[in-house]
């Protein structure tokens, strides 16, 4: 060891020189933490639809005999779930426009009921008109023009998010062997096969909490499409598909699919509405505590415990993204865990 080594002021620059070094990385990365994140989505999107692309890829074409490209297969899947996404679409939007349409030229009725009821009680001392209504809404005429732009761009920048997740997540499957090969490269020779198979059972996690999700979204659209109907509500299957989508979209996703399905309720009855009200909340309720911690423990292999902590630990970060992506999240940090702080436990 040479002097400049035990000089103590050698080592305080070079200590102070790290840690600014530290300080600008953490700080860059701060800065550039949304773009992290749209990768880290898209690196999910890609682990999750892996095993499928995979599994169409080893097909053989029927015409030529050969495999089907891995592009080809990444392309097909995204045309099909473009395809469901635009046949939901057309299932749901006319509906809905009529239903929204008719519920619009019922509502002086629907207000004139309800202030009719306020006035019995005391609660209300004249009926108001549409007009009045509205100038006595709470939110002013800019604060509505601010609110309505931001919702505008805020919509618009969802499907630009969106668009670049499925691109980046198509390059991530289309490259994935390279990529792959090349992290596990990285380590030892002698950790490589674990390394590998860490890999591989990321993947299988992640896969399975899709497959998961859609399970969820079946169940929740099947039992609203039940009761709906048994209730008597018009248009139950758009609604209960509706229920189904909202599944996907934790937290929030549940209580605004339950908004159509109790406004046309209440184009029947208030009765009927407040019976719909009731249901979807003992839905919800069931689907937080119960549904999902024990679907993704038998899908992820996360306990049920771990699923409803990291969904609050995320939501409570990041809100709704947060909340979708807490489970694939809290599924690689298991294996990690398993790999890391359990070097000798059997892979799970």
């Amino acid at each position: 060891m040479s002097a400049a080594d035990d000089d103590p002021r050698a080592i305080v620059r070079y200590a102070l020189a790290c840690a600014a070094l530290t300080v600008a990385i953490v700080w860059a990365l701060f800065l550039v933490r949304e773009v992290l994140l749209l990768i880290y989505v898209a690196a999910l999107v890609a682990i999750g639809l892996s095993p499928l692309v995979t599994w169409m890829e080893r097909r053989e074409d029927a015409l030529t005999g050969n495999r089907v490209p891995r592009w080809l297969a990444i392309l097909t899947i995204y045309l099909f779930i473009l395809a469901i996404l635009v046949s939901i679409g057309m299932m749901i939007v006319p509906p809905l426009a009529a239903q929204a349409r008719e519920l619009w030229e019922g509502f002086p009725e629907l207000l004139h009921r309800g202030q009719q009821w306020l006035i019995d009680r005391g609660w209300l001392s004249r009926e108001l008109s549409v007009r009045e209504a509205v100038a006595k809404a709470p939110v002013g005429g800019g604060d509505a023009v601010g609110t309505l732009f931001g919702a505008i761009w805020g919509f618009v920048g969802g499907i630009f998010g969106l668009v670049t997740i499925l691109i980046l997540a198509f390059y991530f499957l289309v490259d994935a062997d390279t990529i792959v090969k090349t992290f596990v490269r990285l380590f030892p020779r002698g950790k490589r096969r674990r390394v590998d198979d860490a890999c591989r059972r990321v993947t299988t996690k992640v896969s399975a909490w899709l497959g998961g999700q859609l399970l969820l979204a079946g169940i929740i659209g099947g039992s609203a499409a039940l009761a709906l109907w048994l209730m008597g509500v018009p248009y139950f299957y758009v609604l209960a598909l509706i229920a189904g989508v909202g599944e996907m979209i934790p937290i929030i996703g549940p209580l605004l699919a339950a908004v159509p399905a109790i406004a046309v309720a209440a184009s029947v009855s208030p009765a009927l509405a407040l019976g719909v009200a009731v249901f979807f909340l003992v839905q919800q309720q069931f689907e937080n505590h119960v549904l999902v911690p024990k679907v993704m423990e038998r899908q992820v292999g996360v306990s049920a415990v771990m699923v409803i902590v990291a969904l609050l630990i995320g939501g409570s970060l990041l809100g709704i993204l947060g909340a979708i992506l807490a489970v694939p999240t809290a599924a690689i940090l298991h294996v990690l865990f398993q790999e890391l702080a359990l070097p000798d436990a059997p892979a799970g």
